[in-house]
């Protein structure tokens, strides 16, 4: 017998009204301001979030509305903040990217970012203005499932934050990119953990400009109860450097990775490229009377920087939970094994339980050659010869408010002369074009895009890029070392199983293959998230369904043409 019409509707009010006061609103209070901090033990300033840096972790569940309201509180210098990982469906304009998505917050000016959280996993948040990220205004998002819908268990968490530190401030940075000849950022003087870590020159600096003692950077400390299992959240924010990240002793098993559940695999280590996500997890399951390092070092550059350390301590045991462990801190893989890293992102599919297959084939395919090149002697990078560049006013207000002439409307090249391309010479003509320009695509289409790396305008060298794509996850259909033939290469690709992402890394001399659906109407980015590439050129900007996003609000305008709009 069936139910009554009454009961029925009173069951789906209840379950409609449960849903929605699981749904939390999270409401957070920014005020951004340089302080002097002491990251590394050495004195600089730094962009900070009430005070500190890294910034607040944002918690919430799946489903949460997160409102962030932020003062920008630097004297002279602009804000946005991206929310990396966060999709934005419906919001857009609150994707945080300057030139992109709005324009940035004057100094004084107060800005609300408003997004739905409507998928579990871990993220992070970065400034996305200039190269403001190396600066230190940065933090973590991590996002909860409902309970027992994640595939595996844990007795407890961490939070793993890493990230680059550099002593010469960012304009310093973006000025000596700028320039003929180059001065190029050079390698980090530290790497942080958890906004940690120990300048190893300290003692030779002057007077007072580095604090061994200083407690901003006193090592940090992760406790675990022998015998429990932990999830470790480990985020990668660097500016510049690809990192390999150890728990000395105990084996990583890898069940999530930028928001998605991976086909659990165990490493030793674990290589993390700039902008990905990461969870693990481990067994306390060894000796609890001494610590053990936690570990990160630089990989696929030659390493210029000590190890990042932090410790791991056992509650119980008879080791102080400072004192350092009786071993030298690891270091990590060989720098340059290439090979190592390449069958780790293999490595990384998704879960059996929780596969979201691809659609079987393409509408579009863009291939993008990255390549150094240069503009009246100063160095750039660009996609199939193109440099790209940011323009004045936003791409998302000026295609909703029919500015024409706010950025270029040729579309850059969709493809490049890869039958007969070098990856692995120095180009001819190393010359190269701007633009801003965009690619739009027809939305509710499916785009593959495969990225193919090569040789820099020096010999024999070609490094690792971690590419970021703003409101959007994309399937990883295949890696390759070598130049990539659309010809061949697509009959390789996972359709099976592959992970879904929002960054992945294109190996040196390879080529990685992604596929996405254009589904979530706005103007989004799409780079490498190396914070000097990105300045340099290295990226591009899609669009689709920009009619069908609804009205903007007042405060991402006022730059460029958008001025009095």
């Amino acid at each position: 017998m069936g139910r009554p019409p009454r009961l029925l509707c009173c069951l789906f009010l209840a379950l409609s009204l449960a849903a929605v006061a699981r749904a939390a609103t999270r409401h957070h209070e920014w005020e951004i301001s340089y302080q002097f901090k002491h990251s590394d033990c050495v004195r600089k300033l730094a962009v900070t979030i009430n005070g500190q840096t890294p910034g607040p972790t944002i918690r919430a569940t799946q489903g949460d509305t997160v409102v962030v309201r932020v003062k920008n509180s630097l004297l002279t210098e602009n804000v946005a903040i991206h929310w990396h990982g966060i999709r934005q469906i419906g919001t857009p304009w609150a994707d945080g990217t300057e030139g992109v998505t709005q324009c940035p917050i004057l100094p004084g000016d107060v800005f609300t970012y408003t997004f739905v959280v409507d998928r579990p996993g871990t993220y992070m948040y970065h400034a996305h203005y200039g190269m403001q990220r190396s600066a230190g205004l940065n933090g973590l998002i991590v996002v909860a499932a409902a309970p027992g819908a994640e595939p595996f268990a844990y007795d407890g968490e961490h939070s793993v934050l890493l990230n680059d530190w550099w002593h010469k401030s960012t304009y310093e940075q973006a000025t000596g990119l700028a320039s003929a000849p180059i001065a190029w950022v050079g390698e980090p003087q530290a790497l942080l953990i958890n906004g940690r870590g120990r300048f190893v020159n300290c003692s030779a600096m002057a007077a007072g400009a580095c604090n061994a003692t200083h407690p901003e950077c006193a090592t940090q400390v992760f406790a675990v109860v022998p015998g429990k299992t932990y999830r470790f959240r480990i985020a990668s924010v660097t500016s510049l450097s690809a990192l390999n990240f150890e728990i000395e002793g105990h084996q990583m098993t890898v069940v999530e990775a930028d928001g998605h559940y991976v086909k659990p695999f165990v490493v030793k280590n674990l290589n993390i490229y700039s902008g990905e996500t990461y969870s693990v997890l481990i067994k306390a399951d060894q000796d609890p009377n001494r610590n053990y390092w936690l570990a990160s070092n630089v990989v696929s550059r030659k390493p210029g920087t000590a190890t990042g350390t932090a410790i791991l301590s056992y509650y119980g045991g008879r080791s102080s939970p400072r004192r350092p462990p009786p071993t030298t801190p690891p270091t990590g893989p060989a720098w340059n094994d290439t090979m190592y890293r390449f069958r780790q992102s293999v490595a990384t599919v998704a879960h059996p339980a929780h596969v979201e297959p691809p659609p079987p084939r393409a509408d579009r395919t863009i291939l993008l050659l990255n390549t150094q090149n240069k503009i009246d002697g100063r160095i750039k990078w660009a996609l199939n010869n193109v440099s790209f560049t940011l323009p004045h006013t936003p791409y998302l207000v000026a295609m909703k408010n029919g500015l024409l002439g706010a950025f270029d409307q040729r579309p850059p090249p969709e493809t490049y002369a890869h039958q007969t391309y070098d990856i692995y010479a120095v180009q001819k003509n190393p010359n190269t074009t701007t633009s801003n320009g965009l690619y739009r695509l027809r939305f509710g289409s499916v785009v593959d895009v495969v990225l193919q790396n090569a040789n820099m305008l020096d010999a024999n060298k070609s490094e690792t890029h971690p590419w970021h794509l703003h409101g959007h996850d994309f399937w990883v259909l295949g890696y390759g070392i070598g130049r990539f033939d659309p010809a061949v290469h697509p009959a390789t690709y996972n359709l099976r199983d592959p992970i879904l992402k929002n960054t992945v890394a294109v190996h040196p001399y390879g080529w990685t293959a992604l596929r996405f659906k254009a589904d979530n109407p706005g103007v989004w980015a799409f780079h490498c998230h190396i914070e000097a590439h990105f300045f340099m050129g290295m990226g591009i900007v899609f669009e689709e369904g920009v009619e069908r996003v609804g009205q903007l609000p007042r405060e991402i305008m006022g730059c460029g043409k958008s001025n009095g709009h």
